[in-house]
Order: C-alpha cells, then structure tokens, then sequence
C-alpha cells in the first residue's frame, strides 16, 4: 500500500502534536514532518529524502511567516506539495484568498476527526477538498465580482462543451482515468484538456477549476 506523506505545520504544541498521533493511527497516512513555523517546516523540507504529499499548515504563526507566505512559497517552490490550511479563522474572503493562492482545502480546527482523514484521501486523489461551509464562502465571496467582460454564455472565458464536460466530472471529485472512461477518451488526451483549462482560466491547480465553479454558479447547476 502506497501511503500519503503528510506534514504538519502549527504552532501550537498539543494541537500539533495530537494531529501527529491521528496521521501516525492511519494505515494508509505516514507523518513524514511536523514543524512549529513555517521557517522550520521549510529548512526540514531541504533534507527530507523523499517529496511529501500534503502539507496541512495553520494561518496563524505568531513571530514569523504565516499560513498565506508559507502556501504562496510553498506553490512556487513546492508546487507538488498539496496545502490544507486548517484554521480557526473561517473568513469567506480569506477561505477565497487561499485558495486563488493554490491551497486544495480548508477546514475549521473544530472538525470531525473522520472528516480530516478523509479531506486528506480526497486531496490526494481528486486534488482537493471543499465542504458545504467553504463551498458557500466560495460563493458568497464572489457575488460582487466577474461583472466585466463575460461571454455570451456568462463566463468570462469561453468554453467549449467539452471543457464544460470535463469541469463537470472535475468537480464531481473523478480522477482523470475516470474521465476518460466517461467520456472515451485516453488518459493523457483528459490530462491535456485539465491543463488547458486550468490554463485558460488562470487558476494554478484543479482545486482553482472547482473555485471557478462555484463562483459562476456552475457547481449548482451540476447537482
């Protein structure tokens, strides 16, 4: 079984340490670092003998870098790296900063144990993780923008429907051999089509597919 490497980067001792023995109690999660601020995380992250997979890092790092330096060093430096900010600040502009920023997920501190385990599976393979509270956020968030230069269909890029199709099946958390099966294609023909459009929206990842989604209604219109 292949496991999922995780890191950890808080501050706060008891809260980090505690995440640490829930990853370690996961058959499939192996802890491969923790650190008490970003500036330790990224000095470990030099002599590491292997990549990690998902970095769940806090926002708030008193007496250094927080959250939104380390995630924006992170993507430019570590763009295999997949963030998750978990964090007691739930900000709906916030939530939709990092985000743009290339974070894959956001959770409140106070989650369910169950659902960080699987926020961390789903981040993995489908490339992000979004509950109905951020998914809201998400939304709210941009009720006030996009207003300039839309497209006949709305949107302020063109789509073609197959780009359409395949955000569809994006946001319904399928992997790209799962696309290509549903709509018979080969598997780096869907890995082309993922990049020109992350590409053509401007986003950085298959997380900012999803943002772009639900900012223009489309996530509502798929469910």
């Amino acid at each position: 079984m292949q496991k999922i490497r995780i890191a950890i980067v808080d501050d706060q001792n008891l809260f980090r340490q505690s995440l640490a023995l829930l990853i370690k109690s996961v058959d499939d999660f192996e802890l491969a670092a923790e650190a008490n601020s970003a500036e330790a995380f990224l000095e470990r992250l030099k002599t590491l003998p292997a990549d990690i997979d998902v970095a769940i890092i806090d926002m708030d790092m008193p007496g250094g870098m927080n959250g939104i330096e380390l995630n924006d060093i992170l993507h430019k430096q570590y763009p295999n790296i997949k963030v998750m900010v978990l964090s007691v600040h739930m900000h709906e502009r916030l939530i939709t900063q990092m985000i743009d920023a290339g974070a894959v997920g956001y959770l409140a501190k106070n989650c369910d144990m169950h659902e960080l385990i699987m926020s961390i599976r789903s981040v993995y393979i489908a490339g992000f993780y979004f509950n109905i509270s951020v998914l809201q956020a998400i939304q709210n968030s941009g009720r006030h923008k996009f207003s300039a230069n839309k497209t006949i269909n709305n949107l302020p890029v063109n789509l073609t429907d197959r780009e359409l199709q395949l955000l569809k099946l994006i946001c319904k958390e399928y992997s790209n051999a799962e696309i290509a099966k549903e709509l018979y294609l080969s598997v780096r023909t869907v890995e082309g089509h993922r990049n020109n459009l992350i590409q053509k929206i401007g986003c950085r990842n298959t997380a900012g597919i999803v943002l772009f989604a639900v900012k223009h209604k489309l996530f509502n219109t798929m469910f």
